[in-house]
């Protein structure tokens, strides 16, 4: 679906981690108001909006996606005013406002959790419940995304509650009319607060099948695109019967509904198997403006991914391109050498690629995974299966603004060990020919070319370079993304490179474009 007139068609949108961002009063926790003071850093990248992950009140268990009141701001982060003042610095700087709406399951600390159990009626079918088998096992084979069982006994009502994540986030029934009365509540509330639009948490997992049969195994060629890392015995099924993402697609014309057609929606697909097809689906007229999957990151960005999902794309201009985020591993040293050169490298695959382009705090400063020790671990998926586990918690450090204690982040201690090299911080960066100014130049390449409004005319793939044609009324531009080692022939003199080089010898590891008037 098209976005509004006020939004680039594939707009830069930058995600911040509340917690991790900034903290305002030396408790060691990021907040509002942190965001607020930093918020100036994120304008001069060049995007054009943010995206907050969770600030809700919740017991973070799953950090903060466990939300326990979807309209209120967590006590540590600050409050309702502290978001009116974060939306109102928003507009002084351009920059639009995104927030994560949780629709696919709440914190088992919810009201409306503890309500279901105690038998309240109007809370009886807020969540998805099965019957015990004959010999008290759960209602069938189904598995959570982290690999665990996805049913958890309730002695109250003595039935089994359904959570695609941790135990601690029962799934929301979202075939219920009354659940759907208080999604579209959720949304109003927080469209009439100021937010430009939403990114909306796993909704290819919203509904299942109500026959609740077992998912089979999965096939060879299935399990090889089923989100997760291979040793979770998550990706050992066919997961046709918990994930209906036909049913899911459909649902999203609800959340278009509610939102109104100026809201600005991407969504998030979680189901590996046909997840570019999926995202297309999502983005169809009167659904979302965009959607994501992790095929990319999770290939390490190589061509062969980047060729894989501009082949199965029908609109490559609505799939949103990214490497890093809370939920994986930081790209620099994961997807490359952790070289600047790399580093500067896989940003331009970024801006010169088709969709909106999703950026994670840090990543403009060429961040690369710290290891944690186990002690400081609160996640629980990377707890699940330390030490081999996906690395969520090692990305959501907080940011090093800073030299000495703290970093810039805290006056305090900081919620999360901060191990960062002192060249990688803000105030080192600010300074010179750095990852910093390197990312601001590529965006502003991007915005300056009107790349995001471009259409995507034609494109090929040989071995590891990527060329890709762009138009748009008398305006061309031509983009070259050489994901191998090997040189590759070029014409001379591009408008923007990742890294210099003479004549038509490009070198590898290198994206370039050039304007064609």
């Amino acid at each position: 679906m098209a976005p509004s007139s006020t939004w680039p068609r594939s707009p830069v949108i930058y995600q911040i981690y509340p917690r991790s961002f900034r903290d305002s009063n030396g408790d060691g926790i990021g907040d509002l108001n942190g965001i607020i003071h930093k918020l100036e850093h994120v304008a001069r990248l060049n995007v054009d909006a943010i995206w907050l992950s969770p600030f809700f009140p919740s017991p973070l268990a799953d950090g903060g996606y466990d939300v326990a009141d979807h309209i209120d701001v967590h006590p540590a982060m600050g409050t309702l005013s502290d978001f009116d003042r974060l939306i109102e610095r928003a507009r002084e700087l351009g920059l639009k406002v995104l927030i994560d709406q949780v629709f696919n399951h709440t914190s088992t600390e919810s009201p409306w959790f503890k309500r279901a159990i105690q038998g309240d009626p109007a809370f009886e079918d807020f969540y998805v419940w099965g019957d015990p088998k004959e010999d008290g096992s759960p209602p069938n084979n189904w598995l959570s995304q982290f690999g665990t069982p996805a049913w958890t006994w309730c002695h109250q009502r003595r039935q089994y509650y359904f959570h695609n994540f941790t135990k601690d986030q029962p799934s929301l029934n979202l075939r219920c009319q009354a659940v759907q009365d208080q999604m579209r509540n959720v949304m109003r509330f927080w469209l009439d607060r100021g937010v430009d639009g939403f990114r909306v948490d796993a909704v290819t997992s919203f509904l299942f099948d109500p026959s609740m049969k077992d998912n089979p195994p999965a096939r060879p060629a299935v399990k090889a695109r089923v989100s997760g890392p291979d040793f979770s015995p998550y990706t050992w099924q066919d997961h046709v019967y918990d994930i209906l993402p036909g049913d899911g697609l459909a649902f999203t014309e609800n959340l278009r509904t509610w939102a109104g057609h100026d809201a600005w929606i991407m969504g998030e697909v979680t189901s590996g198997n046909n997840s570019v097809e999926l995202a297309c689906g999502l983005t169809e007229p009167g659904r979302l403006n965009a959607a994501y999957t992790t095929d990319f990151p999770e290939s390490s960005g190589t061509a062969d991914a980047y060729g894989d999902i501009l082949e199965r794309a029908d609109r490559p201009e609505q799939i949103c391109w990214w490497l890093s985020s809370h939920d994986q591993p930081r790209h620099a040293g994961k997807s490359g050498d952790g070289s600047d050169r790399d580093v500067r490298f896989l940003a331009s695959v970024l801006m010169l690629s088709p969709g909106p382009v999703l950026i994670y705090q840090g990543e403009e400063l060429g961040l690369c995974q710290p290891t944690l020790p186990r002690a400081a671990v609160t996640d629980p998926y990377d707890l699940l299966y330390w030490p081999d586990g996906p690395g969520r918690e090692g990305a959501r450090v907080p940011i090093p603004w800073a030299e000495g204690p703290g970093r810039g982040f805290t006056t305090g201690e900081s919620w999360l060990p901060m191990d960062w090299p002192d060249s990688v911080s803000v105030a080192v960066q600010e300074i010179g020919d750095s990852t910093l100014t390197f990312y601001r130049r590529a965006a502003a390449f991007r915005r300056d070319s009107a790349l995001g409004n471009m259409d995507l005319t034609d494109w090929s793939r040989t071995g590891e370079v990527v060329r890709l044609s762009y138009e748009k009324g008398s305006r061309r531009l031509e983009a070259v993304l050489n994901f191998g080692e090997t040189a590759t022939r070029v014409k001379a003199d591009p408008a923007f490179c990742s890294q210099e080089f003479d004549g038509n010898s490009m070198p590898g590891r290198t994206a370039a474009a050039w304007v064609v008037e």
